[in-house]
């Protein structure tokens, strides 16, 4: 089965940018869709991007479209989320999260078998 661990997050000014990875081991991406989830305090957790498996076909939430990209390295078996125009409302803690699915990904949390730790994002002046 596979494991995703993320790492990149942590302070940065409203407007700047920040660069997330999500390490996949344990399998090659081909086989699994990856998803960027957020949760705040008090909140529920949020779907960011997703990219799937065999096609790389990828999906970004229309809240952070146009400011956020989800990529695929897979050469090093990683996933990323560039972040852009950063907000204090995006502080919150980002997670990666793999589903097996070759085809199509979807941002709902519970078609998500393995997660990571967390990495927090917190956006600030």
């Amino acid at each position: 089965q596979v494991q995703v661990v993320e790492s990149g997050g942590g302070l940065v000014q409203p407007g700047g940018s920040l660069r997330l990875s999500c390490a996949a081991s344990g399998s090659t991406l081909d086989y699994y869709a990856i998803g960027w989830f957020r949760q705040a305090p008090g909140k529920q957790r949020e779907g960011m991007a997703c990219i799937s498996g065999s096609d790389g076909v990828t999906y970004t939430a229309d809240s952070v479209k146009g400011r956020f990209t989800i990529s695929r390295d897979n050469a090093k078996n990683t996933v990323y989320l560039q972040m852009n125009g950063l907000k204090p409302e995006d502080t919150a803690v980002y997670y990666c999260a793999a589903e097996k699915a070759a085809y199509d990904c979807y941002l709902f949390p519970q078609r998500y078998d393995y997660w990571g730790q967390g990495t927090q994002v917190t956006v600030s002046s």
